[in-house]
Parts: C-alpha cells; sequence; structure tokens
C-alpha cells in the first residue's frame, strides 16, 4: 500500500465541479492498494501518516506529526501511484489491486483515519477528481507498507 503525503496550507477535491472534500492546514495523502494488501498494511499506513513528522516544531525542525497538530488529513484514492514504470513509454497497473478491492481497503483506510484522528476528508472512489492544493515548503514523502506476501520472511 501506498501514500503519497504532501504537507499543505489548503486542500480541496472536485466531482463534477462539486466540493467532495477540502482541508485546512495538514495533509494530502495520495492512496493506492496494491495486490495482496490487506486490512494489516492498511491499518500500518494510516499509522505511519498519522504519525509521520513532517511539521515544524518551535525550532524549525520536522519534529511534529499530524496527530500532533490536529491539522487536517484529505485522503484521496490514486491507484496510478501503483504503476509499475520501469520498462517502456506506458505504465502497467498489474501492481495495482483490482478495483473492487482497492474500493475496499481505501474506504478500510479512510475508516480507521477517521477512527483516529478528528478532522479527515476523502476524495471519491473511482471518480474523475480535481485535486487542488498549496503544498507547504513544498513537503512530500512517499510512505510503503508493502503486502506481507512482497515482504521476505
Amino acid at each position: 500500500m501506498i501514500a503519497l503525503l504532501q504537507r499543505v496550507s489548503e486542500a480541496s477535491v472536485r466531482v463534477g465541479g462539486e466540493i467532495v472534500g477540502e482541508i485546512g492546514p495538514g495533509l494530502v495523502a495520495l492512496w493506492a492498494v496494491e495486490t495482496g494488501d490487506t486490512e494489516k498494511e492498511a491499518r500500518r499506513l494510516v499509522e505511519r501518516t498519522l504519525g509521520y513528522r513532517v511539521f515544524n516544531d518551535g525550532e524549525g525542525r520536522m519534529n511534529l506529526a499530524l496527530k500532533d497538530t490536529g491539522g487536517g488529513l484529505l485522503m484521496v484514492p490514486q491507484f496510478t501511484l501503483a504503476a509499475d514504470t520501469r520498462k517502456g513509454m506506458r505504465p502497467s497497473f498489474t501492481p495495482a489491486a483490482s478495483p473492487a478491492d482497492g474500493e475496499r481497503l481505501f474506504a478500510f483506510a479512510l475508516a480507521e483515519a477517521r477512527q483516529q484522528h478528528g478532522s479527515v476528508a476523502s476524495g471519491r472512489f473511482g471518480a474523475d477528481m480535481q485535486v487542488g492544493l498549496i503544498n507547504d515548503g513544498p513537503v512530500t514523502f512517499w510512505l510503503s507498507v508493502p503486502p506481507a506476501n512482497a515482504r521476505p520472511d
């Protein structure tokens, strides 16, 4: 499972011209589910997303996490993050989970995030979304929790 985190001053997601999710200062997490991912990987990636220290403390060091700042989290499903781009000029999406598994595990991760954090908004799975954001820094991090079957024993 993959999350691309972007520290933002503000962000929103529109579907058909309507805002379906928006936050003020916080994180945008573009979220991809890969083949073999389970609830275990989703829980771990939510934990990492909420706990990853990307916000400045009083001394200007990245020592604070979203759970420390109380900022917003905007989770956006984006299966293209799971693309295999190693060969050719066209991405392969074979590493991505099926749409049914992706939707189920994104919904699970979203529910977990909402249970653990006060301010969580989201995009809409399978929709044509327009994401607007002001990246603060810019600060962007790629987090990954590989499926259990992809990890060495």
